[in-house]
């Protein structure tokens, strides 16, 4: 290998470490808000109703901000995006503290929810291309390290709110030091040796691409996959607390030994890809989810249940980055819009889904509501053959 050649190499080492940097500062950022939401509700003095209206502040400016950053990574590429949206988002996570009543608090939310979106876009966009340049699968462990973040977020803002800190002092001071590292992160990103370039014809202009029939029945199995997590992360701890009767500790369990297992099975993702292939990969781990999620409602005793939680979420760990890598073999000029339109249809799952089981469980019980699950573990074992590397569009 010439000189040359092995700086490039170097370079885009280099890059892709940078992209597992902004995979861990995204996930590490949003959780070390979700600890804190007790205290800024009793500051703030609001109903559990009131909370509601502030936390679909995410969702009001994430959905329209993927749409934006599809279109833009399109044109300037996932890691120009990037760059920026990271070090906004790090900054952002400030704003909910400063926030005096419900309307700020709602507005301060749908600022942080528009940069995590647009980086969500950006990142993932990003980590398709530095896929395909390097030959190999590695999606599933750039969100591995968004797992790790997240823990690692939420364990910091635990411990800052057993410690006594103020949200303002943690989030200022999490806010100083991640967009401080957002931006050594973001300015190491490099494009990718394969990434999509827009067409000539397009000029400088934003183009909008048609969504095809594909697209949208992998959108369909990136929001099973995702609804499945939304569910076992808000309903989990709630089913062994309730119909299984366990105490505090063990239906808090419940949900850790779920995390870390959904950790595990990302890090682990690529190379059961590599070896499998991803339709044999997401199909057997949907099997495994539905099979561990009928076994948790059929449990006598909660510990059976908390060992099948890890079960639903080792088989669906590695599940939606591969659909995101699938989304990812759009066209040039198109994957943008691609991987905005799976990433944004699954964040609306994650987000929709647990109230849908709310509201199927105040019909009948949360039992018969957590069906819904095995379900939709079906519905991603019957959808995995879209993920098969022949069957983009070309």
């Amino acid at each position: 290998m010439g000189t040359g050649s092995a700086y490039k190499a170097l370079t885009r080492d280099r890059g892709a470490t940078a992209l597992y940097a902004v995979f861990f500062i995204n996930g590490l950022v949003l959780a070390s808000w979700a600890p804190r939401i007790p205290q800024i509700k009793a500051d703030l003095a609001l109903t559990e109703a009131e909370l509601g209206v502030a936390l679909l502040g995410v969702a009001l400016g994430s959905l329209p901000a993927m749409a934006v950053a599809g279109v833009l990574v399109n044109r300037f590429g996932g890691h120009a995006v990037a760059r920026v949206a990271v070090v906004w988002y790090a900054a952002a996570i400030v704003l909910p503290a400063l926030a005096r009543d419900l309307t700020g608090l709602t507005a301060s939310l749908t600022v942080l929810g528009a940069a995590v979106g647009s980086l969500d876009v950006a990142m993932n966009t990003h980590a398709v291309d530095v896929e395909r340049g390097s030959g190999r699968s590695r999606i599933s462990s750039f969100h591995g390290l968004y797992s790790a973040g997240a823990l690692a977020g939420a364990l910091l803002g635990t411990a800052a709110a057993a410690l006594g800190l103020t949200p303002l002092a943690q989030f200022a001071g999490t806010a100083l030091v991640t967009a401080a590292a957002a931006g050594v992160a973001g300015a190491a990103l490099r494009p990718a040796a394969t990434t999509h370039r827009p067409s000539p014809r397009g000029g400088r202009r934003l183009t909008v691409h048609p969504l095809p029939l594909r697209l949208l029945l992998l959108s369909a199995l990136g929001l099973s996959v995702l609804m499945i997590e939304g569910a076992m992360t808000d309903w989990g701890s709630v089913y062994l607390a309730g119909p299984l009767h366990a105490g505090p500790g063990l239906a808090g369990t419940g949900y850790a030994v779920f995390a870390l297992a959904m950790m595990a099975g990302r890090l682990g993702g690529d190379r059961a890809a590599a070896r499998l292939g991803p339709v044999r990969t997401v199909r057997y781990g949907a099997v495994l989810s539905g099979c561990a999620a009928a076994a948790a409602l059929l449990a006598p005793h909660p510990l059976v249940a908390v060992a099948a939680y890890g079960a639903v979420g080792l088989g669906i760990a590695a599940s939606f980055p591969l659909v995101v890598s699938g989304a990812g073999r759009r066209p040039a000029g198109a994957h943008g819009t691609a991987v905005a339109t799976v990433t944004s249809t699954g964040y609306l799952a994650f987000l929709a889904g647990p109230p849908l089981i709310g509201s199927l469980a105040s019909l009948g019980s949360l039992r018969t509501a957590l069906l819904v699950v095995p379900a939709l573990a079906v519905t991603a074992a019957c959808l995995a053959g879209l993920l098969a590397p022949g069957a983009e569009e070309t």
